[in-house]
């Protein structure tokens, strides 16, 4: 099995297909294996590298805290053991704020930049209302076992339509996420992490070719959010997607054909075809 290592922090990632790189990364709880719905899309053009996070999959466990800025020079220990200089960099929820700190910390490694159900974090930041049904389920889902919270979460996590219409697809979803759970203290490491990032001021200094995702039902960070990365990102596009919520990539399947139209779009050497 491929591991990279940053500092004492052991990674593991695969890749499949060939051509420019495309680094995803993963959103909180969750493994490189929550990209299967999106992986053999990209990886009809791309080569597609995906890791475990640390505190997940099978990645070290952190008894400390961390910070974005360190899961940041972990993507960037990826790239290096995939031998990859430059990237396209396409993040999900926390990974969307690894992937912005990516742009920030280490912008020669990065092609194009795709944010997906993404905040800029800090006093910019669009939250739940704190009396909302999402906010309540947060707090109760530590009480829960892994599948129980991942059903409980379903009307908070996916659209209305996908879940009137699409019920296997969400099935398939929480199998592959109940198969490698987080732990309760990675979970808090990685809530931790994402409370503390705080980008917005800084976001004017990203360079590279940015598209915005999000999901118009999305509960868990508020459609908002994009409007102010939108804005804030010198050049960037947004597409927002009115039947999706949190987790988008599971709603509308569409979503990944256009980020890949978009990664080929701004690919500096030829795709595969």
């Amino acid at each position: 099995m491929p591991f990279a290592t940053n500092g004492t922090v052991k990674l593991h990632w695969d890749s499949v297909g060939e051509g420019p790189a495309v680094l995803l990364i993963a959103g909180q709880g969750m493994t490189a294996d929550g990209w299967w719905a999106t992986t053999p899309v990209l990886a009809r053009s791309f080569r597609v590298i995906a890791f475990d996070n640390r505190d997940t999959g099978r990645s070290s466990r952190l008894p400390w805290p961390y910070t974005v800025a360190h899961m940041a020079d972990d993507a960037v220990a990826v790239l290096d053991a995939a031998g990859e200089q430059r990237a396209h960099v396409y993040g999900i929820s926390l990974g969307s704020l690894v992937a912005q700190e990516v742009a920030l910390r280490h912008p020669d490694r990065v092609e194009a930049l795709v944010l997906g159900a993404s905040s800029a974090g800090g006093y910019a930041a669009y939250k739940p209302q704190p009396t909302s049904l999402a906010q309540t389920f947060v707090v109760r889902a530590g009480t829960m076992g892994p599948e129980e919270a991942e059903w409980a979460a379903v009307p908070y996590t996916y659209a209305e339509k996908t879940r009137r219409l699409h019920g296997q697809r969400i099935a398939t979803d929480i199998a592959h996420k109940v198969s490698s759970p987080p732990e309760p203290l990675a979970y808090m490491h990685q809530a931790a992490a994402v409370a503390a990032h705080d980008a917005y001021l800084r976001l004017t200094q990203l360079a590279a070719p940015t598209l915005v995702v999000h999901g118009e039902q999305d509960v868990f960070i508020p459609p908002a959010n994009a409007l102010v990365l939108a804005e804030k990102v010198p050049g960037a596009q947004l597409r927002l997607w009115p039947d999706a919520g949190h987790m988008y990539i599971i709603d509308e399947p569409r979503a990944d054909q256009e980020i890949a139209r978009f990664l080929l779009h701004h690919s500096s050497r030829p795709a595969r075809t």
